[in-house]
């Protein structure tokens, strides 16, 4: 009897071991992603937009050019492009959060329109963020919020210097756009996702995301004007170091090839 409960006693303690070492070998890491999306071709001229309403306000800054494509000319770096992360296997599985980013810290994401313009021009939410749409400008807005699907869709007076908060934001596959009909030239967009894996691209078309889960993903690029950049909507794989930084390199942005 006494040897068997001393088997009995052994197996338990292998068996924790294993454990124990199945939890390391499985134990998530983690990295930081960068890379820049670049202009395939001549950068392309800034076009002028027509500003035919409230003109001394809206043109106190010089004329409003399109952010269809803000290229850097000397870069040659993309602004306002979507970068995100997905699963390779199934682009719609969660993916794991690094713990210091499971909870949303930001409750609101502002966009304003303080000169006849959206800003930001291009927007990335988690699903469960409020979307504070703010007129801080002297003349009245409205923002028209375009969804398709479950979230919000909306057209808000909102009078000058006053804040309206959208609640009701989840994630989604396909982009929602906001217009103004006050002033038709205005535009923006905002996407919603369910991790906090994405970045919109600066002035120079860089982008980066830290504490993402190392090993195999798919990177997703988007422009509002072309679409899907690179990869469609499952993106390009990606070998996510641990512990380090993975350049994904140079993204070239090509309209011609969309």
């Amino acid at each position: 009897m006494k040897s068997i409960a001393r088997m009995g006693l052994f197996f338990t303690f292998l068996t924790s071991v294993f454990a124990a070492s199945a939890d390391v070998s499985f134990a998530q890491t983690w990295g930081t992603i960068k890379g820049q999306v670049v202009f395939a071709g001549a950068s392309p001229t800034p076009e002028k937009l027509k500003v035919n309403k409230d003109e001394q306000h809206c043109l106190s800054k010089g004329d409003i050019l399109s952010e269809k494509f803000v290229v850097d000319p000397k870069s040659k770096g993309v602004r306002w492009v979507m970068v995100w992360l997905v699963d390779s296997k199934n682009p719609k599985a969660q993916i794991p959060i690094h713990p210091s980013l499971l909870e949303v810290k930001q409750k609101d994401v502002v966009l304003d329109q303080p000169c006849c313009v959206y800003e930001p021009h291009v927007i990335g939410m988690r699903a469960g963020q409020v979307l504070l749409t703010k007129n801080s400008s002297p003349v009245n807005h409205n923002v028209n919020i375009i969804s398709t699907g479950n979230n919000p869709s909306q057209n808000l007076l909102i009078p000058a210097g006053k804040e309206i908060k959208v609640e009701g934001w989840g994630a989604a596959a396909a982009p929602t756009k906001i217009e103004c009909n006050i002033h038709p030239w205005m535009t923006a967009w905002v996407r919603v996702f369910n991790h906090p894996y994405f970045a919109v691209t600066d002035k120079d078309g860089n982008f980066e995301m830290k504490n993402a889960p190392a090993g195999e993903y798919n990177l997703v690029t988007w422009q509002e004007e072309v679409g899907w950049v690179k990869g469609g909507k499952v993106g390009v794989p990606i070998n996510i170091k641990a512990d380090g930084v993975t350049d994904a390199g140079k993204i070239e942005l090509n309209p011609a090839a969309n």
